[in-house]
This record gives C-alpha cells, sequence and structure tokens, in this order.
C-alpha cells in the first residue's frame, strides 16, 4: 500500500517575509509585471463570463493591482465587471467585452504610480518593449485616458483631444 504524503506549501506571508530579507533583485516593469501574471487571463475570462450572465449588453473588466498593506512585495489582482467605462487610475487595466461579437478588446493598463512617474522621467531611455506601457502612461498623464472614458460613458468632453490616441474597439 503506498502512502499519501501531504504536500506542505509555505504561507505567503513566510514567502513573503523570506523574499523581503533577501538583496533586492533589480528587475524591470515588464518583468515584474509578467511574474505577477499567473492565471491573470484565466481570471479575466472568469471576469467575462460571470458578467455575461448579469448585464445584457457590453460591459468593462476592470482589473485592479493591489499591493498587500504589510507585506509590500505581495501583489493581487481583483476582476470587476461593470457597465460604465472606468476613470483611468494607477495599478488598473481595462478590458471592453462586446457582447455582438463575443470579442474582449484591450483598452489600457496603467502600473503603479511609482512606475508611471519612473517611464514618464526616464522617457528617453525607456526600452522597445516598454513603449507600449509607455504610451499608456503618456497618455494617462495628458488627460487622454480620462477623456477617452467619458466619451465612451456618453459624458461631455472638456478640452482634452483625442486625435492621437486611436482606441480600437
Amino acid at each position: 500500500m503506498i502512502e499519501e504524503k501531504k504536500v506542505e506549501r509555505e504561507k505567503v506571508g513566510k514567502v513573503a517575509v523570506d523574499l523581503m530579507m533577501k538583496e533586492p533583485e533589480t528587475t524591470s516593469p515588464i518583468e515584474q509585471m509578467k511574474e505577477s501574471l499567473t492565471d491573470y487571463e484565466k481570471n479575466v475570462y472568469e471576469c467575462v463570463d460571470r458578467c455575461r450572465k448579469e448585464f445584457t449588453g457590453d460591459f468593462y473588466v476592470l482589473v485592479i493591482t493591489k499591493k498587500e498593506r504589510l507585506l509590500e512585495n505581495v501583489l493581487r489582482n481583483y476582476f470587476y465587471g461593470r457597465l460604465s467605462c472606468p476613470t483611468p487610475d494607477w495599478d488598473q487595466t481595462v478590458y471592453k467585452f462586446k457582447r455582438k461579437s463575443n470579442q474582449l478588446v484591450f483598452m489600457w493598463v496603467i502600473p503603479s504610480k511609482q512606475v508611471c512617474e519612473h517611464l514618464t522621467e526616464n522617457s528617453h531611455y525607456v526600452v522597445r518593449e516598454e513603449q507600449g506601457l509607455l504610451k499608456y502612461v503618456m497618455a494617462f498623464n495628458n488627460g487622454t485616458l480620462l477623456a477617452l472614458a467619458k466619451e465612451l460613458n456618453g459624458e461631455k468632453k472638456q478640452g482634452v483631444e483625442l486625435e492621437n490616441f486611436t482606441f480600437k474597439g
């Protein structure tokens, strides 16, 4: 008879504390983002499935990334569905689900305030792989994303032109 061994996993708090004690590694924001996106796509589509039942028309999927208060190296993603386009904010990713075409369209990603500041201050040195992210940060900084969200929600424009930002949705 084979004995089953119970796999003991370390608690997230212990892992986070152990990581804080290590020498900090220098990683780019893109590398950090890729590491934190385990199961991300699966969770986005689970949110879409829930919202399809709840909403009748098009809707938005809002992903908010939060850093744990006591464990700063632990990031969690929270997935929400909503009928209106959310106001752009830090630590946010937004998708639009178009019911007629059954299509999920990526709209924007805005990293943390610190990453936004770093990218903005070093925009001339941003590598090609991070240029797309820089585009969203700049559109967030200059109000273009806010104007887009207002337009999608049927709100009145307030002096910000959308000519330099294209949303293919």
